[in-house]
């Protein structure tokens, strides 16, 4: 069973607003490093607009780098996961990550005897310079048979909403958890995943690439997928 401390996610998302101020301080300080480490894993981003209806998955993530300060980012689309209430740097500050200067990959990274599913979810900054995502968690949305699944934030009531600098190269990977269809029936079919960068309003669509369907609930759709904030899961892979 996969078990991540909040604790320390917590303290993460802290350390990453104390050195996006320093960042912005009149010393001219280091920029902060980011929270994750490591390769993306082998699903990458295909189209970089909005969600499309093939869910399919490009040889390569975006890589235009990235442009406006944090201070300008806007918004997300998604339901719950949009980054509208992440922090905001003072003009100067690190530059706001954007999607175009993200590769977005995902990865199933559900073990056995989990009592959930699981897809891991890596953002990588594939700019030349440090950017900074705008608040603790992504937009996420699951394109299925019976419509758009929006997925809520897990733990939002504990994890503080504060950025996350990222330097140049580096990532960060949150989980994606959903209830395995054990219904016996064919269930509501997953086909495709839809990540929105925190603070961002621009979506990234992906190939899903974990288990086919999601059991079905009482009103038609799919039963309920949870999104952890950056930072709750090794990278994707």
């Amino acid at each position: 069973m996969r078990v991540f401390k909040l604790g320390g996610l917590a303290a993460l998302a802290v350390v990453a607003g104390l050195s996006l101020t320093a960042c912005q301080s009149d010393d001219g300080g280091d920029e902060a490093a980011g929270t994750g480490k490591g390769s993306a894993s082998s699903q990458t981003a295909g189209d970089s607009g909005s969600s499309g209806d093939s869910g399919s998955s490009g040889d390569s993530g975006a890589t235009a780098s990235a442009g406006a300060s944090v201070s300008g980012a806007s918004g997300g689309p998604s339901s719950e996961g949009d980054g509208k209430d992440g922090a905001q740097g003072a003009d100067g500050g690190v530059a706001a990550c954007r999607t175009d200067g993200l590769k977005v990959t995902a990865a199933n990274t559900t073990i056995d005897g989990d009592d959930r599913a699981t897809v891991a979810v890596t953002l990588k900054n594939a700019g030349g310079t440090s950017c900074a995502l705008g608040g603790a968690y992504a937009g996420v949305d699951l394109k299925t048979n019976a419509g758009a699944l929006s997925a809520t934030r897990a733990n939002k009531e504990s994890i503080p909403d504060l950025p996350v600098v990222l330097k140049a190269g580096e990532s960060t990977s949150f989980g994606v958890w959903y209830p395995f269809n054990k219904t016996g029936g064919s269930g509501v079919r997953v086909t495709g995943l839809v990540v929105t960068p925190p603070n961002e309003t621009k979506p990234v669509t992906l190939a899903w690439p974990g288990e086919a369907s999601l059991p079905v609930t009482e009103d038609g759709g799919g039963a309920g997928v949870e999104v952890g904030p950056l930072g709750s899961e090794g990278q994707g892979g």
